[in-house]
């Protein structure tokens, strides 16, 4: 199945990183995210974007994975001339991921 069948995201981003929030619909579904959406795996998935670290934060309480990913944004929103290296086009390149 596709990430988006599953849950949604929330996004941000400052500088040069990118912060996507992955937040499960169903908290029963919360753990299969959590075994399948790796920091590692998200990282290959966006091989060609993401130049520097990605970090997984968990949060339980609320269903949800965030991933910071460092080097992301072609120098940042401000100066890159890609028009979709925002994080709203990642978070939603993000759901197409099969888990």
């Amino acid at each position: 199945m596709k990430l988006r069948e599953i849950a949604h995201s929330r996004t941000g981003d400052k500088g040069n990183i990118s912060n996507i929030s992955l937040i499960a619909y169903d908290s029963a579904d919360y753990q299969k995210i959590k075994a399948a959406v790796t920091a590692e795996k998200v990282r290959s998935w966006f091989g060609d974007i993401v130049h520097g670290d990605v970090v997984r934060y968990e949060l339980p309480n609320i269903g949800a994975l965030n991933f910071v990913m460092y080097n992301a944004l072609g120098g940042g929103v401000t100066r890159s001339l890609a028009l979709d290296m925002h994080g709203k086009s990642l978070s939603s390149a993000l759901m197409d991921m099969e888990i």
